[in-house]
């Protein structure tokens, strides 16, 4: 993985420009396929900070890959199999190399499949207003970071790039998209996320909770899409360090977001609203450590 020089935002030539997101770069590959480029910027609290982590993209992209081989069996997966340096101008070859998926083209769902094993961020925060998280109902006497009795799911509606996603509902999503798929959905999630946190536990890492994007192909059928269990969408917590009652020390964006909660703008509190504080170069370099230990320990034998 190549950590010394970093990429804020991709420039390919070659091929049309269709949306930015927070860290991803997607481009259009004839009518059925798109270049995912998964650049080195990184978001937290829904603002996308000024300095990129180095090999952030490139390790987002391994780690995706390595938790779609594990999960292959459950539902299919949006990789073509195709390599992303084939469809781009060979000037644009390093741009691309490590950090592409070359994917199918599919029809986005506008719901955020969360699952969550444990009670930790806004679950916390809810449940202790009401014993419950997203509706689902939650027993007494849990702490910050308690275990949950089973895995729950809890989604979200997406939010266009900038605005806070949105907790909701089980009976929402019905709304939304129906029962047949919501059912689906919620029941294809939980089942990732319990395989997953059983490999990673083997690892020596905790995943608190993630979230999974899912689209429909052509035929209708329900295909797992985007990043799959990477740092940015899931909550990683070493093992043998985890305590309940306290928040664990992670290895995702929390050491990040940690920073900016007693960040100061202007002498002030930053408002978690554009522009984002300038990141230290201990901090950009304490998040690529983490990430990169993240990535160490999941796929070292």
């Amino acid at each position: 993985m190549n950590t010394t020089s970093a990429l804020h935002t991709s420039a390919l030539h070659s091929l049309p420009l269709l949306a930015r997101g927070k860290v991803r770069d997607n481009y259009a590959v004839g009518n059925d396929r798109i270049l995912m480029v998964a650049s080195d910027r990184i978001s937290a609290f829904d603002v996308i900070m000024g300095e990129p982590i180095p090999g952030k993209g490139q390790l987002l992209t391994q780690m995706a890959l390595w938790w779609f081989e594990q999960l292959k069996g459950i539902v299919p997966n949006h990789l073509t199999g195709d390599a992303p340096e084939s469809v781009v101008a060979p000037d644009e070859v390093a741009q691309v190399t490590g950090r592409s998926m070359l994917v199918k083209r599919l029809k986005p769902i506008p719901v955020e499949a969360v699952v969550r094993g444990y009670l930790a961020g806004s679950g916390w925060k809810e449940y202790q207003e009401n014993r419950a998280v997203c509706g689902v109902p939650l027993p007494e006497g849990l702490k910050n970071a308690s275990k949950l009795p089973h895995s729950i799911y809890t989604p979200a509606a997406k939010a266009e790039v900038g605005e806070h996603d949105e907790n909701i509902t089980f009976e929402r999503t019905v709304e939304m998209i129906g029962p047949e798929l919501a059912a689906r959905i919620r029941d294809v999630s939980i089942q990732l996320y319990e395989r997953a946190a059983a490999i990673a536990l083997k690892k020596g890492i905790i995943i608190a909770d993630t979230k999974f994007e899912f689209g429909l192909d052509d035929a209708g059928q329900l295909v797992l899409m985007d990043e799959v269990l990477t740092p940015d969408s899931s909550r990683y917590w070493p093992a043998d360090s985890y305590q309940e009652g306290i928040n664990p020390p992670s290895f995702d964006k929390q050491f990040l977001r940690d920073w900016l909660e007693q960040a100061r703008v202007n002498g002030k509190p930053w408002a978690k609203s554009p522009p984002a504080p300038v990141l230290p170069k201990d901090v950009v370099d304490g998040t690529a450590a983490k990430y990169r230990e993240a990535m160490v320990r999941l796929t070292t034998v």
